[in-house]
């Protein structure tokens, strides 16, 4: 989604400065025990790994594509090739706003989410902005695709935000973004829309990346690229102040600002052409 703001970068580095003689890694250790239960101090009983992807169709998924209704797959946006999910613009003349999302057919409430992506080397559109160029997501705690007004470009969810490189200066992946939503970090609220991780490393397109998600019964969450944690935070809530998640405002006001306790995940399409496979989750409950 959206690319962090410069305020968001100088409070990454205000937060490395504050604790000089910490690594990386020891610190957002540190600032996740603010950010609710500690993944460790939790005991949760681990169901069996099992596939959302059959490698062969997109079975059990549904498109919802910005200006077409749920369940349309405009111009095969998403297509199926050697065994992975692609977000194809092979179709399009242009991208005209036309963001989409692959939903998987079930909410969940709790579990382990893992896969893998890359961004490919080609096929973009031009008129992509540039923030959204190799730019894509995993929607999770997500409203439905039937909820979802005609024209709304993103759902209200939590995004754990896959980032390629573009241009030579760092661009790390696996920010957290919160359209429609709101989260807790280092034991406070996070005022920007996305919040960019500190350890996390710039992956060159079309190169394949691994990614987990883990949502705990206690609403803490991890996010980790390559085995590595680059997120901890806590206590998703629906955010009545939203301006990013356009046309989903009666939903959350029919809502309220309540806690956001299961939903639903969804791969994005937001421009760029990408490839997603190895889609495994494992549910969670509390012991």
């Amino acid at each position: 989604m959206m690319k962090p703001s410069q305020s968001v970068r100088q409070s990454v580095r205000k937060r490395r400065a504050s604790a000089p003689g910490l690594a990386a890694g020891a610190l957002l250790g540190c600032l996740a025990l603010g950010a609710g239960v500690h993944a460790s101090a939790e005991e949760v009983k681990a169901g069996p790994w099992r596939s959302l992807f059959d490698g062969r169709s997109l079975d059990g998924w549904t498109p919802k594509v910005a200006k077409h209704p749920s369940g349309e797959n405009y111009r095969q946006t998403f297509v199926v090739d050697h065994g992975a999910i692609r977000v194809s613009y092979a179709g399009y003349d242009k991208l005209d706003g036309q963001f989409g999302h692959l939903f998987y057919k079930t909410p969940f409430k709790a579990y382990r989410l893992r896969l893998t992506y890359r961004f490919l080397t080609e096929g973009g559109l031009p008129d992509t902005p540039a923030w959204a160029r190799s730019n894509s997501g995993i929607m999770f705690a997500s409203q439905s695709p039937q909820s979802m007004t005609v024209e709304q470009p993103f759902p209200v969810s939590v995004e754990f935000q896959l980032l390629g490189k573009e241009g030579d200066a760092p661009r790390p992946t696996g920010a957290v973004c919160t359209p429609g939503t709101t989260i807790t970090m280092d034991g406070a609220k996070v005022k920007e829309h996305c919040t960019p991780p500190a350890n996390a490393p710039t992956v060159p397109n079309g190169t394949w990346v691994k990614a987990e998600l883990e949502v705990l019964p206690s609403g803490a969450i991890t996010e980790k690229i390559n085995g590595v944690t680059i997120h901890r935070y806590a206590d998703v809530t629906l955010d009545p102040d939203d301006t990013v998640a356009g046309g989903a405002k009666p939903y959350i006001l029919a809502r309220g600002a309540q806690p956001v306790t299961e939903g639903y995940i969804a791969l994005q399409s937001e421009g760029h052409p990408i490839e997603f496979k190895d889609i495994e989750i494992q549910e969670l409950t509390a012991r």
